[in-house]
């Protein structure tokens, strides 16, 4: 069957997982089954790609594109789907000119403390073509008790006194300069680029962010090893705390059997946390894609078209296609998950 042929679902990707030395096996909890032994760290699980390159030190080096994973699509990587299915898939979303998905979905597992990093600031990135604006926000699945992760350079911290403090190789120097925030299950942070930024030990969380792998890596807590980007980090710094409070502003829409809370707006995307009643039934309102990270329970959706009804789970990423005119989500627990979207201001037909 053609792709073009074949009706759309809500749709799986197998999961790419990244060994990191910061990794962990926290994503077992989720129902994953991961490679390597009780001992291999995985840092990430890439939910949703489409990346025609990646940095070596990131994503390995070269394209990482998501694969489906379930339903008569299975093998077909979400690039083609997008190229083949275009505003079936999409909506009125606009894609770039490679015809990329317009985002990168993650899940993060912070065994030990990332390396402290910043993606290109927009000044930076407009003087550096081959560098890429990245935008993110962390959703905290799980933290230990006393985890935190740092947001930023303290604003009365300057160029010349943060970069001698790396150089010293001092940690403890060095988080003394951090804004230190505590994790919190549930908290969702935005980082725009230019942020300073690490997830301390003991913190899972759900990313979202632009489809960029640009990152300057500019202290690694000792490890060695590891290229480090200083004299690039140090020119995409925002020194002080990032100006997200608007970006962060929640707000809750509470009905019998749903609950809709907007976590996070941003020009890039919108992630709402999204609560359903077992045995309750919805039609589905896109007119866009959306993205959904399964927090907790299970269902299923009918999408409506004569495709087979799609079952999920905790732990699951699905893409729900934006042209399910008559589909159905039907719960069989008590379930939440992440949701996705796109601000209005990103519709335009598809070329």
């Amino acid at each position: 069957m053609a792709l073009s042929d074949a009706a759309l679902y809500p749709l799986r990707f197998e999961p790419i997982y990244m060994q990191k030395v910061w990794g962990g096996r926290r994503l077992e909890r989720l129902g994953r089954t991961l490679p390597g032994s009780a001992e291999t760290g995985i840092g990430e699980s890439w939910e949703l790609s489409d990346l025609a390159d990646t940095a070596v030190s990131g994503g390995g080096g070269g394209p990482q594109r998501s694969m489906v994973d379930n339903g008569a699509l299975r093998g077909a990587s979400l690039h083609e789907l997008i190229r083949t299915c275009g505003a079936d898939l999409m909506g009125r979303l606009s894609v770039n000119d490679t015809g990329d998905f317009p985002l990168l979905v993650k899940f993060l597992d912070a065994g030990q403390i990332l390396s402290l990093q910043v993606h290109p600031s927009p000044q930076y990135a407009r003087a550096h073509p081959e560098a890429h604006l990245k935008s993110e926000a962390w959703y905290v699945v799980e933290a230990d008790p006393q985890a935190v992760l740092y947001k930023g350079v303290r604003r009365d911290v300057t160029p010349t006194q943060f970069r001698a403090a790396i150089e010293s190789n001092d940690a403890e120097e060095v988080k003394e300069l951090l804004i230190a925030v505590p994790a919190r299950a549930g908290d969702c942070h935005y980082l725009p680029s230019g942020t300073c930024h690490a997830l301390g030990a003991g913190i899972l969380v759900a990313e979202v962010q632009t489809p960029s792998d640009t990152t300057f890596r500019v202290f690694d807590w000792g490890r060695t090893g590891r290229e480090l980007h200083i004299d690039q980090a140090m020119e995409c710094i925002e020194f002080g705390p990032p100006d997200v409070a608007d970006h962060e502003k929640r707000s809750h829409i509470a009905g019998i059997f749903t609950t809709v809370s907007r976590l996070l707006r941003c020009e890039h995307f919108r992630i709402e946390k999204v609560r359903m009643a077992e045995s309750y039934e919805q039609e589905l309102p896109y007119d866009q894609p959306a993205v959904w990270m399964v927090l907790e329970g299970a269902g299923r959706i009918d999408p409506g078209n004569g495709a087979d009804t799609v079952a999920f789970q905790r732990g699951q990423t699905m893409l729900i296609p934006a042209n399910l005119n008559d589909a159905r989500v039907m719960l069989d627990q008590d379930t939440a998950w992440l949701e996705v979207t796109f601000p209005s201001a990103m519709a335009d037909v598809i070329a």
